[in-house]
């Protein structure tokens, strides 16, 4: 057998303190700014934000953390939450972000899942510590991110972060750390039972800070001034955190000021360049810009995730306001990051109808990244752009099994998503929907997520979901929930008539529902299983029809109401 011949190259771990060690180092001047919960607008540098994160480092191993130990956070975007997220993983312990968003009770079984030996909060959520505390008897002591003058009255003991920092003075070196063992962990939104959490590693969360500083993936520079209005706490706000000091980006941190007024504020304020959040926030910034009658200034790009991003969303900030939309796609099993919508060359050389097409998709796979998808037998698709099939993943950055569970979800190696997706032959990846939210309309798929897209194009429409309604012919047929914008009106058969020629006739819906407002989960992705339920009764009204038809597109036709 041939020995194998090694490279002769330092062995140096992929750490995550490295990251804020070489923004230190190289981009020591860089701002970080937070607008903070005490009301002000906080300012200081990554050199600063380093030595700060050795003096928790140092707070933390004082109370007695060790390698491993996890550290909870329940934060909005600021200053104190980057300084948790370096200065817990820094020395080997792991940073667990919170959503506080979610119900209470689930707040605390994730807390006691994880056995968060401490939990580090803002000040707007003391009253949700009160409701915890008692269902986490492991937590040692809550840890209020302020000063000392700001502490909010509480029946819960709680320390005051600053002071716990004034205790040290951050003269302190990073120690070495196997980068296989464990830095960050995040848990699902739990939306089909318990969350489940992803722990990642110290390389993985490294090798994902890369591969989404490539310029072909998020494509951070040295040169922005990066808003992540992606919470911190939803999948290490997409690695941003990460991402902007291994390139020396400037930081602004909007805290909980997450309204378009207050956005639009902070971006023009800070000449914002770049920023990522989820559709239902672009939302209430684009409504703000147009009643405001006002334009953004420096904002070049945004990365819009977390579900999929309306087509009349992304021309409005495009051919509107001149702002470059990448389209993205992941899951918190995979750190998050797994396909951007940017184009090649080649691509950027066709009609800008056949670019628009593309960019509308979810994209190309990011390097770190393989993917597939395959039918009911298991077998892989045809990357035609035709053939749906459930999409599985696999890399450096995808989970290999949830945190303390045994059993492995992978399926010869890959991760199942429980996306339903297609990939064309450029390569680009088009989610038509979850598995759980596909509708079956006699044996054959109907896409909620383009169903929902025409709608929204629609002026009148301020949000839409479709969801799959008994029928006692076709099995299941398409039922549209809209809310109107409140300024417009639109009555159903002028919204059913809006599909023609748009879309095949029996993906039409059967029916149109006008609603307030539409359920989201904590994380602004629409709760489909809530509709689902509240509308479980509703008759449609081709399911009055009893005749006997054979399954084709003439035949599913009937069932357009027009």
């Amino acid at each position: 057998m041939t020995t194998p011949l090694y490279g002769q190259m330092m062995d140096v771990p992929l750490t995550v303190s490295s990251l804020l060690a070489h923004a230190s180092r190289h981009f020591g001047t860089t701002e970080i700014v937070s607008k903070r919960i005490e009301g002000d607008v906080h300012r200081y540098t990554y050199r600063d934000c380093e030595k700060r994160a050795k003096q928790l480092a140092q707070a933390l191993i004082a109370l007695g953390v060790e390698m491993g130990d996890r550290i909870g956070t329940l934060a909005w975007n600021g200053y104190r939450h980057l300084e948790t997220y370096f200065g817990t993983t820094g020395f080997g312990a792991v940073c667990h972000t919170i959503n506080p968003r979610l119900f209470p009770d689930q707040v605390a079984w994730i807390i006691n899942h994880a056995d968060d030996r401490y939990v580090l909060f803002d000040i707007t959520f003391a009253p949700l510590v009160d409701v915890l505390a008692p269902q986490c008897p492991n937590v040692l002591c809550w840890i209020a991110m302020t000063d000392e003058a700001h502490m909010p009255r509480m029946s819960t003991a709680a320390s005051s972060y600053e002071a716990l920092l004034a205790q040290h003075d951050g003269d302190f070196d990073w120690p070495l750390i196997d980068e296989r063992c464990a830095s960050n962990l995040c848990y699902t939104s739990g939306t089909t039972g318990n969350p489940k959490g992803a722990l990642y590693s110290h390389r993985s969360s490294v090798l994902h800070a890369f591969g989404a500083s490539l310029p072909d993936a998020m494509g951070l520079s040295a040169r922005d001034s990066v808003l992540p209005v992606v919470p911190m706490f939803h999948v290490n706000a997409w690695g941003i955190p990460h991402a902007a000091p291994l390139t020396g980006a400037k930081l602004v941190f909007p805290g909980k000021d997450l309204d378009g007024k207050s956005l639009y504020e902070l971006m023009e304020a800070e000449r914002v360049t770049y920023s990522a959040g989820v559709p239902t926030v672009w939302l209430g910034l684009l409504n703000h810009v147009r009643e405001a009658g006002v334009r953004f200034s420096s904002l070049e790009r945004t990365v819009i995730g977390g579900s999929a991003c309306p087509p009349a969303m992304i021309r409005m900030f495009q051919d509107t306001y001149g702002v470059e939309v990448i389209h993205a796609w992941g899951m918190t099993e995979m750190s998050p990051l797994g396909t951007l919508s940017k184009l090649t060359w080649e691509q950027t050389q066709r009609s800008p109808d056949e670019q628009r097409k593309l960019r509308e998709k979810q994209g190309h796979a990011m390097y770190g990244v393989d993917m597939r998808i395959v039918g009911d037998d298991g077998r892989e698709l045809p990357w035609d752009g035709v053939a749906f099939g459930d999409l599985h993943v696999r890399g450096p950055w995808v989970i290999d099994r949830y945190f303390r569970s045994d059993a492995s979800p992978l399926v010869d190696g890959w991760f199942p998503t429980g996306d339903v997706a297609t990939i064309d032959k450029d390569s680009f990846l088009n989610i038509t929907d979850r598995s759980k939210d596909v509708i079956k309309s006699g044996g054959e798929w109907i896409s909620s997520i383009d169903v929902e897209n025409i709608a929204i194009a629609h002026p009148a429409v301020a949000e839409a979901a479709c969801i799959a309604c008994a029928h006692p012919k076709w099995t299941e047929r398409p039922l549209l929930v809209v809310v109107k914008r409140p300024d417009a009106d639109v009555t159903r058969d002028e919204l059913l008539a809006f599909y023609k020629g748009k879309i095949a006739k029996w993906w039409i819906p059967d029916d149109v529902v006008f609603v307030d407002e539409l359920p989201h989960t904590a994380t602004g992705k629409l709760q489909k299983l809530k509709l689902r339920e509240r509308f479980r009764d509703h008759v449609l009204p081709s399911a009055l029809a009893t005749e006997n038809c054979p399954l084709d597109d003439e035949a599913h036709a009937k069932s357009d109401p027009s």
